[in-house]
């Protein structure tokens, strides 16, 4: 065997010690938690749910980092970018999956990621504005019908989710709404209370407030089924066969974190979640905890990215 080649496989043997000690170590020093949107949004509310727990869990601090822009795509960027050493981690949304149908880019979001576990998963609520001539989910659709392009649906950004759940819908019910995109649910939902908008898909988290205060309308969850804190509204599959969007939200480690590490994240993670104080919370935003393993996180988001590829290629939707 060449001299070169065994000082090479020499050297690789002697940073396995190291190697191994420094994931053992882990962490101990704070941990980035990249959130790719703006403070005070879902994907961000959740972050900082989880954040201080894995704090108390692990014994170093876990900074919420927001890096917001292109729908959340410059925030996981950074993360596959980042050091595999599980310093960097990321706390993203459901657009992770329509982005991937939507834009073009520079990095594989399965096979280029470490997927450590989803966090939360539950529905959308569609809301309209009390002027909306539908009392409930199947006279919206007749309206939609009746009156194609009457009505004006905002999305918090084109190729998100909630936009997508909105061309989801008109594809399945072969009717049309003019599509108005913003930057972020608030300046969305300000128009939609304003009745410059009509309609919006949207957390329970951001509309919930406006609902209760009759300020907006629900008619519908978008979901698989009711949620149990609006267990009147139902859902889209209902009147609209095989009609399912989901948000939820999820943690990766840049691609090449130690498995070790992301074992670790994933245990902590579906701890926290079973706490009765961060239930009461996720259930009064209509969320679910969707804890599970790194493997089967990869799959959800994979069936994912599919639906939405088809939802952009049959709605001729193009990246801005």
């Amino acid at each position: 065997m060449p001299v070169k080649k065994i000082l090479f496989l020499l050297a690789m043997l002697a940073e396995l010690p190291l190697a191994h000690a420094q994931t053992a170590r882990w962490p101990d020093k704070p941990v980035r938690v990249i959130v790719p949107f703006a403070p005070g949004g879902a994907g961000d509310v959740i972050a900082r749910i989880v954040s201080p727990r894995l704090a108390e869990s692990f014994g170093q601090p876990f900074i919420v980092d927001n890096r917001a822009g292109a729908g959340g795509s410059i925030g996981a960027e950074l993360m596959v970018r980042a050091n595999p050493d599980g310093y960097t981690i990321m706390v993203g949304a459901s657009s992770y999956s329509s982005n991937a149908a939507y834009y073009k880019l520079s990095w594989d979001p399965i096979k280029g990621v470490e997927p450590v576990t989803l966090i939360t998963r539950g529905p959308f609520l569609l809301a309209v504005h009390p002027a909306v001539k539908a009392a409930n989910l199947k006279e919206f659709i007749e309206l939609m019908r009746a009156k194609s392009g009457a009505l004006t649906f905002g999305s918090s950004g084109t190729g998100g989710v909630p936009h997508l759940a909105g061309e989801l819908l008109m594809q399945m019910s072969k009717a049309r709404m003019v599509h108005a995109p913003y930057k972020g649910d608030g300046p969305a939902i300000v128009d939609l209370l304003g009745g410059h908008i009509q309609v919006y898909f949207g957390g329970p988290i951001v509309l919930a407030q406006h609902i209760n205060a009759g300020k907006l309308r629900a008619l519908a969850v978008t979901g698989e089924q009711r949620m149990r804190v609006m267990p009147d509204l139902p859902a889209v599959g209902e009147v609209v066969p095989g009609y399912v969007v989901t948000t939820w939200h999820g943690m990766w480690a840049p691609p090449g974190t130690p498995k070790a590490i992301v074992s670790r994240l994933n245990h902590a993670v579906g701890i926290l979640l079973k706490a009765p104080d961060v239930q009461e919370r996720l259930t009064a935003n209509g969320l679910d905890s969707g804890h599970g393993t790194p493997e089967a996180f990869n799959q959800f988001v994979t069936q994912e990215i599919v639906k939405y590829t088809k939802v952009v290629k049959d709605g001729n939707i193009r990246a801005e």
